[in-house]
């Protein structure tokens, strides 16, 4: 994605903190190395480096004050092909702020998500452990390593039909609350309970949803719809909204709606 012709939607901004609509497809940051960057294509963050270029100096920093790595003010993250609000600092000061109330669990994040199959419960919690599964970036819930707390929330909101040929399938609208923050996590506890993340080539098995007027969502069915916090200490709460991207409103709308 080209970052030069990029019109993020900005859903917030004071002098501490922006807010912005993140699209599917844009990576957050790329991997440095000691030799340099590991990435060729702009992300996120080379963004934020025209847009705000005071983020640039804002990051985790090693014992003689540096930034170890460029990651400008970036204090969460999401994956390359979840669209979603995310919130990043323009100082130092907040960064750390930011990245404590993370750590508290102090900010409340809610997604929309989209999984295969019926999920008859009305709400439900997946508490499982998650872990990097060996020789891959890939995580998983069963044995792996480095093991970390990974708790999800979900509600049910509907269920759809979705017709592809001669078959059909039932797919489930879900919210949910992730009360942690490990990579992949929400992707990864929806596929340990058998009800994968629709359009999810990692985790899912299915593929994608392919439509009868021949189009195709080109993503997973994950939007990080809300976040809710105190921008700065003392003050009060805000939560901002990212809309659901058209690509998604347009995928619900190919699809029946079943009780």
């Amino acid at each position: 994605m080209d970052t030069k012709s990029l019109a993020l939607e900005v859903l917030y901004e004071d002098a501490n903190v922006i807010a912005l609509n993140k699209p599917a497809g844009l990576l957050v940051h790329g991997i440095f190395t000691k030799d340099g960057p590991k990435h060729t294509e702009e992300t996120l963050v080379d963004w934020l480096a025209k847009k705000y270029p005071e983020t640039q100096e804002v990051g985790d920093r090693d014992e003689s004050n540096l930034i170890r790595q460029q990651r400008g003010g970036i204090v969460h993250r999401l994956d390359r092909d979840t669209s979603g609000v995310m919130i990043i600092a323009r100082n130092q000061k907040t960064f750390e702020y930011l990245k404590k109330l993370f750590q508290t669990k102090s900010i409340e994040k809610q997604y929309v998500a989209l999984v295969w199959g019926r999920i008859h419960e009305k709400s439900g919690v997946i508490d499982k452990p998650i872990s990097i599964k060996d020789g891959s970036v890939k995580r998983t819930v069963f044995k792996g390593k480095m093991p970390r707390e990974a708790v999800t929330e979900y509600e049910r909101a509907r269920y759809y039909q979705y017709r592809h040929g001669k078959h059909t399938d039932e797919l489930t609208l879900l919210s949910l609350a992730p009360k942690t923050g490990r990579t992949h996590q929400i992707r990864v506890h929806l596929s340990s309970i058998g009800h994968a993340v629709a359009g999810d080539k990692m985790y899912g098995k299915k593929g994608s949803l392919v439509f009868e007027d021949g189009t195709e969502l080109q993503r997973h069915f994950l939007h990080a719809q809300k976040i809710t916090f105190s921008p700065r200490p003392g003050a009060a709460k805000v939560t901002i909204e990212a809309p659901l991207p058209a690509e998604l409103v347009a995928a619900l709308q190919n699809l029946t709606p079943i009780e």
